[in-house]
């Protein structure tokens, strides 16, 4: 019998190849093909970042611990990652190199100086001496001059020189410069380009003069991300100015991963390590290019050749929200939802502005993880607050990778004069809530947005999210008790319809899943729906199991990390598993427990993993009216009969394609033309 539990890094290694079959998949049009290619490397870089970096840290702290579902060691699901990555890569390098010769049919042809004709290279030498060569900063490592601190994610040229004496030396040139074009053009007619980084590694000779060279790489490192801000925040210092002086550590942190584009003497990749302070073993040799963002300028110049693309798709107004009519009058008559990208983010920032300006608005309150470069939420925050509304924002500063972003918004949202709160000590706040408060005639109103997303525009048209809009006044006075406690600095230790982590969503699933086993061992119907990111909670993944034992049903659809193993005979073979990965990022949250009959609905921000559902604040909204229960269903129902582009999870943890001898159904295609006809028929 199979194993129950999945180790979670490998698991999530196995969603990032599900996002590179999309590459190798012939039916996605050739420049999407590239995007997947280009997602896949960079998923990797922020993996071995993040959980890398912490399985290194968790050494160093104690090398004996172990995970509680596959009881492996940090070391040793490091060198399970590496075995995996090293497969996965090699896999990348034939895609790239099939891709970049399918490019070549429409004209654009990447070159190395090995394949350039006679008249370009001597174009390239002329543009390396008077175009790259001026801007370089090369360095000979040595006594006088020591290694030089590598960039994160950025690329250097690194070559063995050998003296006149005999001695080595060892030359490094950064290569990422905003002053270099990355592609160079050649200037013969076609659409010839060679990689400024290449150029540059070719004409080391010309650099390091009275040099032998005995070998050169370019080389990229991926430094630890992993830094707990909790653990070294002093109370004394001002947290906005902490987290920035935080962000610059951050980039100092140590290396896990070095890539290079060549093979290298051995001697020099110890040598290189050592300097680094890593482990050969985090070398891994790279066939394609070290950082393959480029690809998006290869696909700006064939933007004009539609059939490359998938087709162009816009977020619908939704045909719930009449035009013309106060949104939040549409909203006390009965209950809204939003589901992106299919339907258009516009209703939701329309129901702000509109807030910002009713005299009868008393307060909006709003929880901010992730925002957009260009944030139209914030411009009707501020609009609030000048117009003398009560705006409480907690602004989350450690929201990762966005921190930079979400330290300017909070100052703009303090010049505006709303009220910031900087995120809670132990607990990151990841929930989407919104509460407006209306008082008219002396009576309360409420208004509460919850979502699976984050307020952020520009993934509203990329990711699939839900966002429900209600007057229910229960649910209005719940989230009002969220605020007032986010307010003091302390989390919510019970309510009454949402699901507030981390005190009171994990337990509340759990007693929903009990009682299906309690239906089931009467004889009754019994069912669990689940659409998650992720799966790893061991508490609710051991309940799940304890289901199925009982007979309840269980359909699973997860994106991403999935530790629980389905189909597992007298274990898990009540569950079943689907992952869709496709146009859009799968991220919307829908859990469902119940016959049809009686079954309850709810979304919200939490996925099903420890760190949200005890170390985080998250929130889930029940769905009480009956038609968005049913657009809930339908939702799910048709990803679940999409065969193009899930992948069924078989009893050993592998995803394959599922297929079947009905009609092509690709679920996010199908739901953008449901949302298209909606608006036709309006």
């Amino acid at each position: 019998m199979g194993k129950i539990y999945m180790n979670r890094e490998l698991s999530w290694l196995k969603f990032n190849e599900r996002v590179l079959e999309e590459a190798e998949n012939e039916s996605v049009p050739l420049c999407e093909r590239m995007t997947f290619v280009s997602i896949f490397e960079s998923n990797l870089d922020e993996f071995f970042m993040v959980r890398v970096g912490s399985l290194r840290d968790q050494m160093l702290i104690d090398d004996k611990w172990k995970d509680n579902k596959t009881h492996m060691t940090a070391q040793e699901q490091i060198h399970a990652i590496f075995r995996e990555v090293r497969k996965l890569s090699k896999r990348k390098d034939k895609i790239y190199e099939k891709l970049m010769r399918e490019v070549e049919r429409f004209g654009i042809c990447l070159i190395n100086f090995q394949t350039a004709q006679e008249e370009e290279q001597q174009y390239l030498e002329k543009y390396f001496e008077t175009e790259i060569a001026p801007l370089i900063s090369p360095t000979v490592v040595g006594k006088r001059q020591p290694f030089p601190f590598l960039r994160n994610k950025e690329i250097y040229a690194v070559v063995v020189l050998e003296t006149r004496s005999g001695k080595e030396r060892l030359g490094i040139i950064p290569c990422t410069n905003n002053m270099l074009e990355r592609m160079i053009p050649l200037p013969f007619g076609q659409k010839r380009y060679m990689l400024s980084e290449e150029l540059i590694l070719h004409f080391m000779s010309k650099v390091f003069k009275g040099y032998k060279i005995k070998g050169k790489s370019l080389i990229r490192v991926i430094r630890n991300a992993d830094i707990d801000a909790d653990a070294v925040y002093d109370e004394d210092l001002d947290y906005r100015e902490f987290m920035a002086e935080l962000m610059k550590e951050r980039k100092k942190l140590s290396p896990v991963r070095l890539s290079l584009s060549r093979e290298m003497d051995g001697n020099v990749v110890r040598a290189l390590c050592r300097y680094l302070d890593m482990d050969t073993d985090s070398v891994f040799r790279e066939r394609t290019p070290l950082d393959l963002s480029f690809v998006f300028e290869i696909e700006d110049m064939l933007r004009k050749n539609a059939e490359l693309f998938y087709e162009k798709r816009v977020p619908q107004k939704t045909p719930d929200i009449k035009e013309g009519i106060c949104i939040m009058e549409q909203i006390q008559q009965e209950d809204k939802m939003l589901s992106y990208p299919y339907e258009s983010i516009r209703t939701f920032l329309n129901l702000l502005l509109e807030a910002a300006e009713d005299e009868n608005v008393v307060s909006i309150k709003m929880t901010l993880y992730r925002l957009a470069k260009q944030s139209k939420i914030i411009e009707a925050l501020c609009e609030a607050a000048e117009n003398g509304k009560e705006v409480v924002v907690l602004v989350e500063l450690r929201a990762r990778f966005d921190e930079e972003n979400n330290i300017a918004w909070s100052r703009m949202l303090e010049k505006a004069g709303c009220q910031v709160i900087y995120g809670l000590e132990n607990y990151k706040v990841h929930s989407k809530l919104c509460l407006i408060t209306r008082k008219e005639e002396g009576k309360i109103e409420y208004i509460t947005q919850i979502g699976t997303g984050n307020y952020n525009e520009k993934t509203s048209r990329l990711y699939t999210d839900l966002s429900l809009m209600t007057a229910n006044v229960d649910i209005g006075l719940d989230a009002a008790k969220i605020f007032q406690a986010l307010s003091k600095g302390e989390v919510v230790e019970e309510s009454e319809h949402l699901l507030v982590a981390p005190k009171c969503l994990q337990s509340k699933v759990l007693t929903l899943i009990e009682e299906e086993i309690r239906r089931a061992k009467q004889g009754e119907e019994a069912y669990i729906g689940l659409k998650l990111n992720s799966l790893t909670d061991k508490k609710i993944m051991d309940k799940l199991v304890k289901a199925s034992c009982a007979g309840v049903k269980i359909e699973m659809i997860v994106r991403g990390i999935c530790c629980l193993v389905p189909e597992i005979p007298g274990k898990t073979e009540n569950i079943h598993v689907i992952s869709v990965v496709g146009r859009f990022l799968e991220h919307s949250r829908i859990y469902m427990f119940g016959s049809k009959e009686r079954r309850k609905y709810y979304i919200g921000s939490a996925d099903f993993m420890t760190r949200n559902t005890v170390k985080r604040v998250e929130v889930a909204a029940p769905v009480y009216q009956e038609n968005l229960k049913e657009r809930l269903q339908q939702l799910f129902d048709i990803l679940w009969n999409d065969n193009q582009k899930a992948r069924l999870e078989d009893q050993n943890g592998d995803y394959h394609i599922k297929t079947d001898e009905k009609e092509p159904w690709n679920a996010q295609e199908k739901l953008y033309e449901i949302a298209y006809e909606n608006i036709a028929e309006k």
